[in-house]
């Protein structure tokens, strides 16, 4: 009886001791997130201070279920210009619909483009790019969320983590380093009806490429970028016929066979795939395959390390 009243007191340590682990402090959000928040900074014009502390607040630090389940870090709910997947939370009202992503550097893509699209947040990008106050209070403004003390959370979050110092400068890590090159979009039949959304050519990790707009096809994307029917697919490691998805990142120029020395290996999180790996370092993604002993298909478990530069070492 003892025998097994300690393995029970033993597998209940483990269970409270893995979900202490899976909580995430803000800390330890905000240094896993201040480089995409300063790339979509450099993106769009939305102070990275603001950015950051609005994932914070709205996905609980990456804990909500939102976040965990959805990749929702700033709570965007579907609207009904949203075509991708979804998930039914309670807000205000019981079960209302949010958008789900792929990871969570898609959620904060979508960030920034739902407020450059949203013409009652147009004011905000006339505003002082470094007054993080006024950011806040215009949000609330704007109709953001409905808190009426929204406006004070995110700026104590700004000032108890200093996250303005992200504000100041750029970062030669973070993941989309903003060429000066903005091109001017194509006349479709969305663009004509209303205004979208700017686009810049980046480079991420030292590679030219686009975020993917709503209406956006890879014909009309070679088209702009003069690339062969092939090339498009080829540097993106697309099979032939896969058209692009809003908010998706698109290399218009060759990937690597392997990342440089600064990015050794990557820590898999929920709803990592292989693919998305390739492209969040810039990867041909049959060599990371290769470089893994993982064949094509094959999937990494959950906190999974997947080797980007040096080949995985052999069991045993």
């Amino acid at each position: 009886m003892i025998k097994y009243t300690l393995l029970f007191i033993a597998l209940i340590a483990v269970t409270l001791g893995f979900a202490q682990q899976k909580q995430v402090a803000r800390e330890e959000y905000i240094q896993k997130f201040y480089k995409l928040a300063i790339s979509e900074m450099e993106r769009s014009g939305i102070p990275a201070s603001i950015t950051l502390a609005q994932g914070c607040w709205e996905s609980q630090n990456g804990n909500s279920r939102l976040a965990t389940e959805g990749n929702n870090h700033f709570g965007i709910k579907c609207k009904a210009e949203w075509k991708g997947k979804k998930i039914y939370h309670d807000d205000d009202a019981k079960g209302e619909c949010f958008r789900k992503y792929a990871h969570a550097e898609a959620s904060y893509i979508d960030h920034s483009n739902f407020l450059m699209a949203g013409s009652r947040y147009s004011f905000l990008f006339q505003l002082d790019p470094k007054d993080y106050t006024a950011w806040a209070r215009g949000l609330k403004q704007a109709g953001y969320a409905t808190d009426p003390t929204y406006p004070e959370r995110l700026i104590k979050i700004i000032e108890d983590f200093k996250l303005y110092i992200y504000d100041e400068y750029g970062d030669n890590r973070q993941l989309a380093s903003v060429k000066q090159e903005v091109e001017r979009p194509l006349p479709t039949k969305s663009t004509m009806a209303k205004a979208t959304v700017s686009r810049k050519i980046e480079m991420r990790n030292g590679l030219r490429s686009i975020v993917v707009q709503e209406g956006d096809t890879y014909e009309n994307l070679t088209k702009r970028y003069k690339l062969k029917d092939w090339e498009l697919y080829t540097y993106n490691d697309f099979g032939k016929g896969r058209q692009p998805k809003p908010n998706e990142i698109l290399y218009i120029q060759a990937k690597y066979k392997k990342a440089n020395k600064q990015h050794k290996q990557h820590v898999t999180e929920n709803g990592d795939t292989m693919h998305y790996i390739a492209q969040r370092y810039g990867l041909k993604l049959r060599p990371l395959l290769r470089r893994n002993r993982m064949d094509e298909g094959d999937q990494p478990a959950v906190g999974q390390i997947v080797y980007l530069h040096n080949k995985r070492p052999r069991k045993g």
